[in-house]
Formats: structure tokens, C-alpha cells, sequence
């Protein structure tokens, strides 16, 4: 694995039909590092994920690795580079984990070529760092939301690729796994260097797990940097329309926000005005 690749959108409009989802975006992601973006719902997250990975193409602008337009690259050669989980993702009836997994090696597969021991070794670890390899004999169907994720996410590890996007990878997975999965990714960056570029809704996950966050609003980049900068009061409220307070967390020492509810406001004490007094 290496950290080299670069991949940045150049002045990226995107969008479906007649709406625009994404305007004039620039953006680059840091090379061997874990990259999350955040944002309200319907902001552009998905969108920008999808376009970043080439299953989008820009009304403006461009997606370019390593220098080239992505739009313009071979899908296999792509895919031995960059891999993509994508948002709620769909597997052919009665495909059993294991062959699902597997089809993570089909862009290594070339004409002619065999299944072959790496294969193997690559299918194997990642069903054993997503704790799958009991469900490798059982149909995906069968699993249940949680299970499924972690097959899906088993599938683009076994994919080993320097670039790995993913869009929500801890949809329908409990505390646990999800604490799970991140620290797994977490891994595989430090000891791969595998760039990471992911979607997550939780703020305070994103800020404990984040080298470099993206804000995004309304398709307009709001904010990119290392968390405790991106992370203030003032854009909380302008991102996410919430107020709070943040704190630094105590196990991490990254950004903490703490949510303030209406209903959960300290009622201030009153004070005695001079004309009441007795």
C-alpha cells in the first residue's frame, strides 16, 4: 500500500435532472489519512461520495487521481485503486457472504487469469476483520441489517485498495460494532496506509476518528481542516442549524459536542428586582 495518490474535485457542479446538488466544489483529501465529511441531510454528502468515486459525472468541473480525470480512467484500473462502499448497497438474491466477499478480487482478476492464493489470503482476512467468517456459508438475505453492513464493508476490504470510500458504513450497526468498524478502518489506514474517505451523521464520531473533516451546506464546502478547527460553535449552528457547547472529549482529547435542547436549558435563577424587596 502506499500514501501517494492524491484525489481532489477541481470546481465540481453536481447534481440530478434539473437540480443542482453540489456547486463550484473544490476540495482535496490528504494522502494516507482518514477523511470524513459531515453535513445536514440532502446537503450533497452522497452526491460528492458518488462523484469522487466516478458513479457521478460533474455538470462542471472535474474529479482527477493522481492527476488524471477519474471519468476518463479504465473502471477496472480505477477499481484496483480506489474501492467504494456505496449508501444502502444491493446483493443478488441468493448470493451466499462468501461469493459476495470474493467479488472485492474482480479487479485483480485479468483475462485468463485464476483464482489464486492471494485470493484466498485477501477474502480470508477480511471476513475476519469484519468477524464474518462464521456467516461465510449463509445467503446475504438471510443476515440481518447489522450482519449484512459488516459483509458489505468485508467485500471492499477483501477489494485492498489504496483509496476506499465509503458512504455510511455504520448504517444499522449498534454501538459496538460501530466503535468496531471505525476502529477496523482505523487500522487498516495506520498499518496499510490506506487513504480513507467516509460519510458518517455522528459528529462526535466523526470528530474522534477524523485526521481532516469537510463541512459541507446546501452543496458549499463550509469548512475543512483538522477537526478542532472545523468543529466551532459558530459552524455547528450554521451546518447543522444546532446549537451546543464543545468541550475537548476525555478519552480522545478531540472535539466533544454536547447538543443544548430547549428543554434541557438551566433555568437561570431570578433575581430580586430593588423595587420588590419586602
Amino acid at each position: 500500500m502506499t500514501t501517494s495518490h492524491s484525489l481532489a474535485a477541481e470546481g465540481v457542479t453536481l447534481g440530478y435532472g434539473d437540480r443542482v446538488v453540489v456547486e463550484s466544489l473544490d476540495l482535496a483529501v490528504p494522502p494516507g489519512q482518514i477523511t470524513v465529511i459531515v453535513g445536514a441531510n440532502a446537503c450533497g454528502k452522497s452526491t460528492l461520495l458518488r462523484s469522487l468515486s466516478r458513479l457521478l459525472s460533474p455538470r462542471a468541473g472535474r474529479v482527477v487521481l493522481d492527476g488524471k480525470e477519474v471519468h476518463r480512467m479504465p473502471a477496472k484500473k480505477l477499481a484496483r485503486t480506489l474501492g467504494l462502499l456505496p449508501q444502502s448497497p444491493l446483493a443478488p438474491e441468493g448470493i451466499t457472504v462468501l461469493d459476495l466477499v470474493g467479488r472485492g478480487r474482480h479487479p485483480h482478476q485479468r483475462i485468463l487469469s485464476r483464482w489464486d492464493d492471494q485470493d484466498d489470503a485477501a477474502v480470508a482476512a477480511a471476513l475476519e476483520a469484519t468477524r464474518t467468517t462464521d456467516l461465510a456459508d449463509r445467503p446475504v438475505d438471510e443476515l440481518s441489517g447489522g450482519q449484512r453492513q459488516r459483509v458489505w464493508i468485508a467485500m471492499a476490504l477483501a477489494q485492498q485498495t489504496d483509496l476506499l470510500l465509503l458512504d455510511e458504513p455504520t448504517t444499522f450497526l449498534d454501538a459496538s460494532h460501530q466503535i468496531e468498524v471505525l476502529d477496523l478502518l482505523t487500522d487498516l489506514n495506520r498499518d496499510r496506509g490506506t487513504t480513507i474517505v467516509m460519510v458518517l451523521h455522528d459528529l462526535n464520531l466523526a470528530a474522534r476518528y477524523a485526521d481532516h473533516l469537510i463541512a459541507l451546506a446546501d452543496g458549499r464546502l463550509h469548512g475543512a481542516g483538522a477537526p478542532s478547527e472545523v468543529l466551532t460553535e459558530e459552524r455547528v449552528r450554521a451546518v447543522f442549524g444546532l446549537d451546543s457547547r464543545i468541550i475537548d472529549d476525555p478519552i480522545s482529547g478531540r472535539p466533544l459536542i454536547l447538543p443544548i435542547g430547549r428543554h434541557h436549558v438551566r433555568p437561570q435563577p431570578v433575581r430580586e428586582l430593588e423595587g420588590d424587596r419586602g
